[in-house]
């Protein structure tokens, strides 16, 4: 199987490879997904996919890759091509109908308890990405949703350059915020007028600003605390 990456993992004197996932490994990613979970503190955190929304990404409406080491599967990264329901995440962040069918979200990222601090993540999402350029369908926007506090995750997002776009309630009575980012040709010309920092926890005050069509681009952290970087 054609790898799409060779690595090395220097705390761990390893060598891994990176590549596509299919159905085949379908008990390693459950597996995984389940370490990773039962290591959680805060379990309503992440949002686990089920066998049937693995399935249904396995089966052509997405990709999904792995880092293996010789054990197996280390670390995956999910994208996800979303029926277009109520629940689109584009809906929430003001897109119109005819281009829902452009978006794509970006789903689980899950890494070993053990590899954690080797870049995988990041790694994964620069590969996942390019991935993404070499399928027929194409995408304008990726999308997704993370919880506050969610602060390795909210990062991840950060990094990518992507915005937080809307914060509510979602997958029944889970507060989350979503992300988006224009794909092609990035949208980084937009003029700053004014920043606002908001306390993470202060909801409202977020919620307010983004009514207005202010967006999130960064956090810091604030006396043992978290704010979130908003512009417009």
């Amino acid at each position: 199987m054609d790898h799409l990456f060779e690595g090395f993992l220097e705390n761990k004197n390893e060598s891994y490879i990176v590549r596509l996932l299919s159905k085949e490994d379908m008990s390693q990613i459950q597996q995984l997904q389940e370490l990773v979970v039962d290591t959680l503190t805060e379990k309503k955190n992440l949002q686990p996919l089920t066998y049937e929304e693995l399935d249904y990404i396995l089966t052509g409406n997405g990709l999904m890759i792995g880092a293996f080491t010789e054990t197996g599967l280390i670390a995956f990264r999910a994208l996800l091509v979303p029926p277009i329901d109520e629940e689109h995440l584009g809906l929430d962040v003001g897109l119109d109908a005819e281009e829902l069918p452009r978006v794509i979200y970006q789903e689980i990222s899950n890494v070993h308890p053990d590899y954690r601090g080797n870049r995988l993540q990041q790694t994964l999402a620069h590969l996942i990405m390019q991935e993404l350029g070499e399928l027929e369908q194409k995408f304008t926007y990726v999308a997704c949703t993370v919880a506050p506090f969610n602060i390795p995750s909210l990062k991840d997002k950060f990094k990518q350059g992507m915005e937080i776009a809307a914060l509510k309630i979602k997958y029944v009575d889970q507060l989350r915020y979503v992300f988006i980012k224009r794909l092609e040709g990035d949208g980084g010309g937009e003029e700053i007028s004014e920043i606002a920092r908001v306390p993470m926890g202060d909801v409202e005050g977020q919620q307010a600003l983004l009514d207005e069509g202010w967006r999130g681009i960064s956090m810091e952290e604030d006396d043992g605390g978290y704010r979130v970087l908003y512009v417009r």
